[in-house]
């Protein structure tokens, strides 16, 4: 069964970062894809950046060069979220799953920033 587990978030204030964490677990294949996705208040939850191992990274303009997708080299089903420089409009709930066809979400974790 397919689990996602995200952690990391909190409060913290504009210009301050936080690493997410995923776990990706329960899948027949091994995964070498993950996307990060954002619903801020009152929003859908859409699609804020992407990796492919081997196949590159892809980030939305919103948090190019702020943040950026890694994958823990001792363990495969882990990846995380560096995000730095956080603005008042990064707050969200923020979800891991696959990059693309996306599906059994995890619960998220929330992200605050306040000024």
């Amino acid at each position: 069964q397919v689990r996602l587990v995200e952690s990391g978030g909190g409060l913290v204030q504009a210009g301050e970062s936080l690493t997410l964490s995923c776990e990706m677990s329960g899948y027949i294949f091994r995964i070498n894809d993950v996307g990060w996705y954002r619903q801020a208040p009152g929003a859908r939850r859409e699609k804020i950046a992407h990796m492919i191992v081997g196949g590159g990274t892809m980030y939305t303009d919103a948090v190019k060069g702020r943040f950026t997708i890694s994958r823990d080299n001792a363990d495969e089903e882990k990846w995380y979220l560096q995000m730095d420089n956080l603005k008042l409009e990064d707050t969200g709930v923020y979800y891991c799953n696959r990059a693309f066809a996306p599906s059994d979400w995890g619960q998220g974790t929330q992200v605050t920033v306040s000024s």
